[in-house]
């Protein structure tokens, strides 16, 4: 049976997952600085800020779903291929690793958890990546049923405890490796 926390976590991240949609602490000195690439325009938020590639486009408040406080979407021939969101404060948790458990509580059903480790991110020492793929639904402009898509969940807490979590989800072969160690280094937290 779910808790109320982890149901809340689920109902938050699975509105924003790309399928559906198209598609502690706080901080330190030692925290490395955000670096954004030359070109890139960033999401920012009022407590987490992510920067994006050329070809996204940020979404408008009535675009994105209500659970994101920021979102850019990649689109090819009219279907969306690839999407980064922003959610805050999605669940009740006290370190990365509990809002890491809220995250992966949001990740569609059926999808493949391929791992989670500690990342360094601006402005916290304390953030987790989880890593996933899953198959997208072909509904509501998403690639074809069963292209297989690849997911990064960036999550932790902000200054003021509350959670974050940066998603990155993407169509096999759209996003490059090199792309989103830029995005996920593009990260900060305030």
């Amino acid at each position: 049976m779910m808790t109320t926390t982890v149901r809340r976590a689920a109902a938050a991240l699975g509105a924003g997952i790309f399928a559906s949609a198209i598609l502690t602490g706080c901080g330190s000195e030692d925290s490395a600085a955000s670096t954004v690439p030359e070109g890139w325009k960033t999401l920012k938020t009022s407590s987490v800020s992510v920067s994006y590639p050329r070809g996204f486009t940020e979404q408008g408040d009535a675009e994105r779903s209500r659970f994101n406080a920021a979102a850019a979407t990649l689109t090819e021939a009219g279907k969306a291929v690839g999407m980064i969101t922003v959610q805050l404060d999605f669940t009740n948790a006290d370190s990365a690793e509990e809002a890491a458990i809220g995250a992966k509580a949001g990740v569609q059903l059926g999808s493949t958890l391929k791992g989670q480790q500690d990342v360094k991110i601006a402005g916290t020492d304390d953030a987790k990546r989880i890593d996933f793929e899953f198959s997208s639904t072909g509904e509501a402009n998403t690639p074809p049923k069963g292209t297989r898509i690849g997911g990064v969940i960036v999550t932790g807490l902000d200054s003021k405890d509350k959670t974050f979590a940066v998603r990155i989800d993407a169509q096999k072969g759209k996003l490059d490796d090199a792309d989103l160690k830029k995005i996920i280094d593009s990260v900060e937290v305030r």
